[in-house]
């Protein structure tokens, strides 16, 4: 049996610089857990898609999200999980990961025109909106459209 197409859509690290030539500029970065995607995550991939002509969503592996702490057993699914649900959409055009704290060399690499979170992230907290701004890039915090949140999903689910 053959893979899913939107497989090719995963990028390992190593590859990323090459593999993203290939990408449309400008190009549009975004990272996090996403760990139960939601409609906020959706919706926040979307927006973040229509900024640019591409979207690499970076990952952070399940050693860096517990380092993190988010919560006790997170993730609940794991990475190569989050990347294929995360590479499905049609929003997304690649999709990396990274094992240190921040996405930083990945941006570094990449140089995106475009840096994105959500609205929880002011943009002088996002990691990188110096770098991307000194080289002309733009940064962006999306404000949210659907109030959701995993950790409060995983609550509900927990207390039922």
């Amino acid at each position: 049996m053959h893979a899913p197409g939107f497989e090719r859509k995963i990028c390992p690290p190593a590859a990323l610089s090459v593999t993203a030539q290939q990408l449309a500029r400008p190009l549009v970065f975004t990272n996090g857990v996403f760990d139960i995607l939601h409609r906020g995550h959706v919706t926040c991939l979307a927006q973040a898609r229509a900024l640019g002509a591409a979207l690499v969503v970076a990952l952070n592996t399940d050693a860096s999200v517990r380092r993190l702490d988010k919560a006790p057993g997170r993730p609940i699914n794991p990475l190569e999980d989050r990347a294929a649900v995360l590479a499905a959409l049609a929003a997304v055009d690649l999709v990396t990961w990274f094992d240190e704290d921040t996405p930083l060399a990945l941006i570094l690499a990449l140089r995106p025109e475009v840096l994105v979170k959500g609205g929880d992230w002011p943009p002088e907290r996002i990691v990188g909106a110096s770098e991307v701004l000194s080289w002309g890039g733009q940064v962006h915090s999306i404000p949210f459209l659907h109030q959701r949140s995993t950790t409060n999903t995983l609550a509900r689910i927990r207390r039922s």
